[in-house]
């Protein structure tokens, strides 16, 4: 329960997390099964329409581990789907928010000397009075393991609007102090705020074919799947293999990742599910603003709020709303 409550921020027990995360991940894998019908594989064999639904996403999951359309073939061609992403997020950014950072970021490759060790991709801040600028690295090591799909997630994630916008945009908050403008902090913020993020896509006119959809639900069903384990191993009893298996079946993702993710759980309590706490919160947070104001909800306003005050804490991101709604139901 400490580490519930130092990494969500919130008084949330394990068991009624445990509950969320079941719910969460039901609700995504509907998602996952109807994107399935939708895709060019499924239409071109009338007998999977009659598989069973495990039978049928297993696969589903097979094919998309095999197929080379799904992969790039060298590093270059990795990087460049990347920068495509990034560039097409950067132009429609207004329309999401008010005010911009001005630090800008860019994309490169993973240094070769960790890549084999190194997670999927990452975000290191820059500086706009060093003059350095924020970097997103995607790992072009093993290329058969990083499916293009995950590009705009991914770049959602690290760079726009995640984690680059969140944390540049901290920085140049000048009346706040030093502490409060480093951009982290809270894991349930930041991580939180990244995840949110990642379903802005759709606003921006992203992730519309159907595969691009798989790779958004992917990764959310694996962010929810977290909550799940991380406290079925922690407070209720789950078994190593029991973590790994649910995650396997339940996100599709590949079984030596899910592994190394369980042992970091294991050793890391609470910390893996902070980030779906914090990005049901700020979505709970956006639709309470929508009922509340009508057709004088803003998005734009709504996301400045919610990142102008630094990385905060749950409890005290929504008295910062709330007084925000308030403010602006009597503009």
């Amino acid at each position: 329960d400490h580490s519930l409550r130092v990494h969500t921020t919130t008084a949330l027990g394990a068991d009624e997390i445990h509950r969320i995360g079941v719910e969460e991940v039901a609700r995504i894998r509907a998602e996952m099964d109807e994107v399935i019908r939708r895709t060019d594989w499924f239409t071109a064999d009338a007998a999977r329409a009659a598989m069973g639904r495990e039978a049928r996403f297993a696969a589903f999951v097979a094919f998309l581990r095999t197929d080379r359309r799904f992969y790039a073939q060298t590093a270059d061609e990795l990087l460049t789907r990347y920068r495509d992403v990034c560039k097409r997020i950067d132009a429609k950014l207004p329309a999401l928010f008010g005010t911009l950072p001005r630090n800008p970021y860019g994309v490169q490759a993973v240094p070769k000397f960790m890549a084999p060790t190194q997670t999927t991709a990452y975000y290191m801040p820059g500086s706009l009075r060093a003059g350095t600028p924020g970097w997103f690295y995607a790992n072009t090591h093993a290329l058969d393991q990083r499916p293009l799909y995950e590009a705009i997630p991914l770049s959602l994630h690290e760079a726009v609007p995640g984690h680059h916008l969140q944390i540049a945009r901290a920085t140049e908050l000048a009346g706040l102090p030093a502490f409060r403008r480093s951009g982290f902090g809270y894991t349930v913020f930041s991580e939180g705020w990244a995840l949110y993020a990642e379903t802005l896509g759709f606003e921006l006119g992203l992730s519309a074919d159907p595969y691009s959809r798989w790779g958004h639900l992917q990764w959310q069903a694996f962010r929810a799947a977290r909550l799940v384990v991380d406290t079925g191993i922690h407070a209720l009893g789950w078994s190593r293999q029991q973590a790994i298996d649910f995650m396997v079946e339940q996100t599709g993702v590949e079984r030596a990742f899910v592994e190394s993710e369980v042992d970091r759980y294991t050793s890391m309590p609470g910390q893996a599910l902070a980030y779906m706490i914090g990005k049901l919160k700020i979505e709970e947070l956006r639709d309470r603003a929508r009922a509340r104001l009508g057709s004088r909800f803003d998005i734009r306003r709504f996301h400045n709020a919610v990142l102008d005050q630094g990385a905060l804490s749950l409890p005290v991101l929504e008295r910062q709303i709330d007084a925000w709604i308030e403010a602006q139901s009597k503009a």
